[in-house]
């Protein structure tokens, strides 16, 4: 009896001291000493709507969108709900041939990603996830965009920030590919300016050094979102630069975590899809926003 009570106090202790860490790790963003950059009379407040830990056995529909939101992917590479679930505390995307080439909008798709877009927006704030890459040519990403439906007159135009874009297998040679899978690849665009407005459409790139291949490990991307022209860059709670946006970053933005393919780096010969099923799979261990308060 006392050898079981005392399996079972050392269990409640060491289960209390990983409820206790979780806590303890959600009370701010992820940084290394000395990177938190607020002023110190704020505090950060996590954003629940837009933030996920995924420990449940499904994703949460209510906070997250698993079909495009009307966008089904960039040719060839179709989203599909079926290649997305949350196992083992993580957000799981897994990237496939698909058995015969599929014709959607004029367009011919052959191969499956997945598409996971919160289903709420905010402004100014930090977001952030832990992810690791996919080994395919198709993409790994962690990304924020508005939605032009939801303005009108000059503000009916798109921001998007990029916090973590890459890939596992480049098939591009251009110079500007070299090393894209060991990078943090991080940008701001602005574009479908409507005509008539005084905003400039154009990108401001930002690139952040891992120095091992994006699918070795788990990295935090992440991105403090501070004013419409101040945007700043982390990688594994470390400063990495600041940018300015060619035009105000003064709208609602929605998160999204997306697996597709590239017009710049297309498939190759073989389909590029001879890994295993973890090689083939894109995982995020979770993801949280936040907001500065008093």
């Amino acid at each position: 009896m006392k050898t079981n009570f005392k399996i079972n106090s050392l269990f409640t202790v060491s289960l209390l001291f990983v409820l206790i860490q979780s806590v303890i790790a959600q009370k701010s963003p992820f940084f290394k000493q000395g990177e938190d950059l607020k002023p110190l009379e704020m505090k950060w407040k996590l954003i629940k709507n837009m933030s996920d830990e995924f420990n449940g056995k499904a994703v949460d529909e209510g906070k997250w969108q698993i079909s495009g939101q009307g966008w089904i992917g960039r040719a060839p590479g179709l989203f599909q709900a079926e290649n997305i679930m949350v196992s083992d505390g993580s957000l799981k995307i897994t990237t496939k041939l698909l058995p015969e080439p599929v014709v959607k909008q004029n367009k011919t798709f052959t191969h499956g990603g997945g598409y996971v877009g919160s289903r709420n927006a905010m402004t100014y704030g930090y977001y952030e996830c832990e992810m690791k890459a996919n080994k395919t040519f198709m993409s790994s990403t962690f990304w924020l965009i508005n939605e032009r439906k939801d303005s009108q007159g000059c503000q009916k135009r798109t921001i998007e920030l990029d916090i973590q874009e890459c890939v596992g297998q480049i098939v591009n040679k251009e110079e500007w590919m070299k090393n894209f899978d060991e990078k943090m690849n991080s940008n701001t665009h602005s574009r479908d300016i409507p005509e008539g407005c005084d905003y400039k459409k154009g990108s401001v790139k930002s690139s952040g050094n891992i120095g091992t291949k994006v699918y070795d490990d788990f990295h935090v991307y992440g991105v403090w979102w501070k004013s419409k022209d101040e945007i700043l860059f982390f990688l594994d709670g470390k400063f990495v630069s600041q940018v300015k946006p060619v035009a105000d970053f003064d709208m609602e933005m929605y998160l999204r975590m997306v697996v597709e393919t590239y017009d710049w780096n297309k498939a190759p010969e073989d389909g590029g899809m001879k890994g295993t099923i973890e090689d083939r799979t894109t995982t995020y261990n979770w993801v949280r926003s936040w907001k500065l308060v008093n």
